[in-house]
């Protein structure tokens, strides 16, 4: 017998809990490749959506509260006045604030909620949930860049994190097969086609990250500094090396990683374009040791796993991947030998961490929609 699909997992919540015949969205999780903790100093960043998801299944209620029923829990969220609860419930509930701050009508519904995004994993679980609630709230009329927008401001505003566009933006604009070259402070964006030489792997590092502890917003405390003494609103706009001469301290090495990661994202995208897989391995490496060294983002256990996927055979290249201070590390991999090269990594880091960490292959899916 096969294990149930997380669509067949919401459906199934949703009857058991709620009446009547749900609408079924669906929001991916999402890789970034490289250009890390630049989305919200104005830079480029790559990511794609990947082939793992959030799933709603919605359908109105006629009551002026949210029943919602998921892995995590029940509840029931009053759309009168927002309620911080300090846990997965900001994020739906703020989705639903969001919504009517950016001038949407949002009734009360019935939401029932599945996902395998795995949490805490750096790969997006948070703006996974938002995307899709905010497109089931919305009856799928919210889509696109302006779903994206709302489910950062839901974040934001609600759940109190200081987080760029990039998380929500590739869960709602995602092009399967492609990664997108996002420009975050104009919100432009091309989709780079992946080579089918590309395989990347994701493994945890088995430190869990939370990022409203305030090691997150520190870091962009910093780069605000450092763009508030060139003059500047976004760090992104300075793209002069030699004015580093001017910062000190913190900001110095914020504002080092910023630029200088902002010149190897642009260089990978060449790479990319030119199935150059060396050299992007190579970049994904300096974008490491620059996240470790100079955003000091990066902890022991995550330093470790990555230096070993970096030395192992087939790995082009490997970094830490999302905010920091756990999660996951992301691998660029030769798809030949992705099989044997994750193994050989589990099996080293594993004795180290005293238990088998999670680990997985991704693909580049399509971004957020209804299932019809």
């Amino acid at each position: 017998m096969t294990n149930p699909s997380q669509s067949q997992i919401a459906l199934a919540r949703f009857k058991d809990a709620f009446s009547g015949t749900p609408r079924l969205f669906r929001a991916p999780g999402r890789i970034n490749i490289i250009g890390e903790h630049v989305d919200y100093a104005g830079g480029k960043v790559m990511p794609a959506a990947i082939d793992f998801a959030c799933w709603v299944a919605a359908r109105p209620n006629g009551l002026d509260v949210l029943r919602v029923s998921s892995d995590l829990g029940q509840s029931e969220l009053s759309l009168d006045q927002f309620t911080k609860q300090g846990d997965w419930r900001d994020y739906v509930a703020g989705v639903a604030f969001a919504l009517r701050d950016a001038g949407h009508a949002v009734q009360g519904y019935d939401l029932a909620i599945a996902s395998d995004v795995p949490m805490g994993a750096g790969v997006s679980s948070s703006a996974a949930l938002e995307v899709a609630v905010g497109l089931a709230l919305s009856g799928g009329a919210v889509t696109g860049k302006d779903l994206a927008l709302i489910a950062q401001a839901a974040e934001n505003t609600y759940v109190g994190m200081a987080c760029g566009i990039m998380d929500q933006f590739a869960s709602a604009c995602g092009v399967e097969g492609h990664a997108l070259m996002l420009d975050c402070a104009t919100l432009a964006y091309q989709p780079i086609p992946l080579p089918a030489t590309a395989c990347f792997l994701i493994i945890d590092s088995g430190v869990k990250h939370q990022h409203t502890s305030g090691g997150y917003a520190s870091r962009r405390a910093d780069c605000e500094a450092a763009a508030a003494t060139f003059g500047v609103t976004l760090l992104a706009e300075v793209t002069d090396l030699a004015a580093l001469d001017h910062l000190s301290g913190n900001p110095l090495k914020r504002a080092r990683h910023v630029l200088t990661e902002i010149d190897r994202t642009q260089r990978a995208e060449i790479a990319l374009m030119q199935g150059d897989l060396m050299e992007l391995g190579r970049l994904l490496n300096a974008s490491h040791a620059s996240l470790s060294a100079d955003m000091e983002v990066s902890t022991p256990e995550v330093d470790r796993l990555t230096a070993l996927a970096q030395a192992t055979e087939g790995v082009y290249g490997a970094r830490m991947m999302g905010g920091g201070f756990g999660g996951s590390i992301i691998a660029l991999v030769e798809p030949d030998l992705a099989a044997a090269a994750l193994e050989a990594i589990l099996e080293t880091y594993s004795a180290y961490l005293g238990q088998r960490p999670g680990a997985f292959v991704v693909r580049a899916a399509a971004g957020a929609g209804e299932v019809v």
